[in-house]
């Protein structure tokens, strides 16, 4: 398999750091942002695996917005990360 590529976001929640892959809605955490985004890649990889085994790794990747060419998976682009501010 090519190699994939994965966005991650970083949150910090009380002293631990939680990371997320929106793309799949995976998450793991750290103590540190170092150990959050490991353990992510760490979850990223068993949840890949278990996809591959039960034969829905294709079918999870394009609706997660992956496009394969010539047995290549090629991620989305990311056009903009931003935080926008709501009345509630």
């Amino acid at each position: 398999m090519s190699e994939l590529n994965f966005t991650v976001q970083v949150f910090r929640e009380g002293k631990a750091y939680v990371s997320y892959n929106p793309e799949l809605g995976v998450a793991s955490c750290g103590r540190t942002i170092d150990l959050a985004k490991t353990n992510l890649k760490d979850a990223l990889s068993g949840f890949i695996k278990s996809a591959q085994k039960h034969g829905t790794l294709g079918e999870i990747l394009e609706d997660a917005g992956y496009v394969k060419k010539s047995r290549r998976w090629i991620s989305p682009d990311l056009l903009i990360m931003d935080r926008v501010a709501l009345s509630v």
